[in-house]
């Protein structure tokens, strides 16, 4: 599923790539690890066996390599370099498990769709020249690839031995030596856009909270942008956290495990290569947020992050009630958390997706018109409330069957209360249900309706 978010009026678009139902922002060139060793481990690696063609080993411990009783065996492996990376050398250590009998050759395999799943030596993919002898480091076999690894992308290799014996490595699933590629990094300046970073020191407020004022809320937006933060190439987000330039990067990882948000963003991190500017995170009822972690993302000031925050304000109860004001004990608790534990400017969705929730009935509390009710009442009380961080977002679905609903119009609650738009646009790899190029997941026709 992909997500674009634009701010209102239209001035940006942002594309966002994450799981179904899920959210996340898009970003500027990306830099993995710049400056320093990318240790990568195989993402697939496997022998073969001249003497079992059919047989399957890449779920096994050990790598094995050389011939025996007329039995030739040969181990593949595969490393994605991520993108980003600035390659300025690499080399590859093999940890052996037993006896070396040699020598050893690695050489590379151009052709990269092999799997440890299916690889057998009836269908092993073709091997290249080779790349040299290996250095010898007690139990290590180091193997340097010159210039075979000339950036980001998929690299396989190939590991032979003509000797009468078999030498055994050990493999991906051994934890205790498993094959690792180093690529060394230079440094390159990072272009993303950065969170805002408060100037304001002092204490946080803790007055009491100030009943809402009866006044129109001003609409207006805060005019200050956030300043240029050092280490980037000048980009920043203004008030409504557009970027100056680039685009706002992130995922929803984790999102359908039970790992912690904050940890789960993190590893995804580390695997792709480069840092993310938008952390999401979903929350419903009365949950408090933000939380500790979603506020320490946030202000991490290595790696600038904005919040996502998708929030469920109806939560067991309806729109229509929220609207009433039945709910204002809700919204209230949130405008305090927000206004003395965090200043920073973040996005707000509420409820994201609304259409998936309409029940269309007379008294139900969820029409579409109730959803705008309750969307306009909770962004006014938290102005009411002096809360000015909030960058509103409304959500859509993006699905053509909602837009062809007499009622879809009526969830826009007004330009004065949304500042970005979003759609999800629901994708598949598959030709047949929503396939097809990217312009047209993005805007596909309703039937007997408008597109996007």
């Amino acid at each position: 599923m992909s997500r674009s978010i634009v701010p209102t009026p239209v001035t940006f678009l942002a594309t966002l790539l994450a799981g179904a139902g899920s959210a996340l922002l898009v970003p500027a060139p990306a830099q993995a690890a710049a400056g320093a060793d990318l240790k990568l481990a195989a993402t697939n690696d496997a022998y073969t066996s001249s003497g079992r063609r059919t047989t399957v080993f890449g779920q096994q411990n050990k790598l094995v390599v050389g011939r025996l009783d007329g039995d030739t065996k040969i181990s593949y492996l595969t490393f994605v370099v991520p993108a980003g990376a600035r390659v300025t050398g690499s080399h590859l250590d093999l940890s052996t498990n037993g006896a070396v009998s040699g020598p050893i050759r690695l050489s590379r395999v151009l052709d990269t769709s092999w799997s440890e799943k299916t690889l057998t030596s009836a269908n092993a993919p073709a091997i290249g020249l080779a790349l040299g002898a290996p250095a010898v480091r007690g139990s290590v076999l180091s193997f340097n690839l010159g210039g075979e690894i000339a950036g980001p992308g998929t690299y396989s290799f190939a590991v032979q031995s003509a000797a009468g014996a078999v030498t055994r490595f050990r493999s991906a699933e051994d934890v205790s030596g498993r094959p690792v590629l180093t690529v060394n990094t230079t440094a390159a300046p990072p272009v993303r856009a950065p969170v805002p970073t408060p100037t304001d020191t002092s204490p946080p407020d803790t007055s009491p909270t100030p009943a809402p004022s009866t006044a129109a809320p001003s609409t207006a937006a805060p005019s200050t942008a956030a300043p240029s933060v050092p280490g980037t190439s000048g980009c920043v987000t203004g008030a409504l956290l557009v970027p100056s330039c680039g685009v706002l990067w992130g995922a929803a990882a984790g999102g359908f495990t039970a790992a912690p948000r904050d940890q789960a963003l993190l590893d995804w991190e580390r695997l792709s290569g480069r840092t993310a500017t938008i952390f999401h995170a979903y929350h419903k009822g009365d949950e408090l947020f933000p939380t500790r972690s979603e506020i320490a993302m946030a202000s991490d000031p290595a790696h600038p992050r904005v919040l996502l925050l998708n929030w469920k304000v109806a939560y067991g109860s309806t729109w229509a009630k929220v609207a009433s004001g039945a709910l204002d004990q809700r919204i209230d608790a949130f405008a305090a958390r927000v206004k003395t534990t965090f200043p920073q400017k973040f996005f707000l969705v509420l409820n994201h997706e609304p259409e998936n929730d309409v029940i269309a009935r007379s008294g139900s509390g969820m029409e579409a018109r109730d959803f705008a009710a309750m969307y306009r009442h909770t962004i006014l009380r938290l102005r009411a409330l002096g809360v000015t961080n909030v960058v509103n977002v409304l959500a859509y679905m993006g699905n053509e069957k909602w837009m062809a609903q007499s009622w879809w119009a009526d969830l826009y609650p007004g330009d004065d209360v949304v500042d970005w738009m979003g759609l999800d646009s629901y994708v598949s790899a598959v030709p047949g249900y929503h396939y097809g190029k990217f312009a047209d997941l993005l805007d596909r026709r309703a039937p007997n309706g408008p597109s996007f």
